[in-house]
């Protein structure tokens, strides 16, 4: 984990993130969802992918990182489908956190006070992860994990744009040609400290919404700059109806 960090944080940012000798790693999966534009019958992380709820296949991916402490997952108060879907063996239902808000970063944010309860200290590193994202493949968090566990600020895995990108106008016309050179999209995991993420989180910004849509956002607030790591285009997120038959077709092919 040699790699220099991405940039050098204010001296607050450098109390939240003084690194222990030994700093351990959480994950951190928000399933609070309902997944409204997946048009399935149940919130899309409990709809069925290969015979399996989508939730099962990304924690069984998490279960095979030996690097994590535990794995937090967040739930609605009103869910009632996670014990009816997720086996008994699979998942221990002591982190289970019935605490998740009516927003991502609401509970992003209940889920770090919750690994608080169960140990979690300033310094240790995060993993929030998309339930949706049920693809992820253990050697892209090692991955993640070794550029970014020196790093100052954190980061995420993400992909370069490739395709040639249009701005649209009201109207559904070309407005303009966007250039993709510096252009990435955003995946997860997301990888910061948790008393960095707790201060992102907890800024006006991030309470409000505004464009606060994933944690990177919100450390980005800041005046911080998160590191990208090159991700994989399998990493996909589960939002269309069209999502679930190409996620079936890429899991049979492992």
């Amino acid at each position: 984990m040699s790699l220099p960090a991405s940039s050098t944080p204010d001296d607050d940012a450098r109390a939240d993130v003084g690194a222990p000798a030994q700093p351990r790693y959480w994950a951190l999966v928000p399933c609070a969802g309902v997944g409204e534009r997946a048009g399935s019958a149940l919130p899309k992380q409990y709809a069925s992918v290969a015979g399996q709820a989508l939730v099962r296949h990304t924690l069984r991916a998490l279960r095979a990182l030996p690097q994590l402490a535990g794995t937090l997952l967040v739930l609605s108060p009103q869910d009632a489908h996670f014990e009816a879907l997720v086996p008994e063996h699979e998942f221990d239902r002591r982190w289970l956190a019935r605490v998740g808000g009516a927003t991502r970063a609401a509970s992003v944010a209940a889920g770090l006070a919750a690994l608080r309860e169960r140990g979690a200290q300033d310094a240790d590193w995060v993993l929030v992860h998309d339930a949706a994202r049920c693809l992820l493949r253990a050697e892209w968090v090692q991955q993640l994990i070794e550029a970014v566990g020196d790093d100052a600020v954190g980061g995420l895995l993400a992909l370069p744009v490739a395709d040639t990108v249009k701005r649209a106008d009201g109207s559904a016309r070309v407005h303009e040609t966007v250039p993709r050179q510096a252009l990435w999209l955003a995946q997860t995991p997301q990888m910061f400290r948790l008393a960095l993420l707790q201060r992102a989180l907890a800024q006006p910004a991030a309470q409000a919404q505004a464009a606060i849509t994933d944690e990177a956002s919100a450390v980005e607030a800041l005046g911080l700059q998160p590191r990208l790591v090159p991700g994989a285009w399998e990493n996909l997120k589960i939002t269309w109806p069209a999502d679930f038959a190409l996620a079936e077709r890429l899991l049979a092919t492992r």
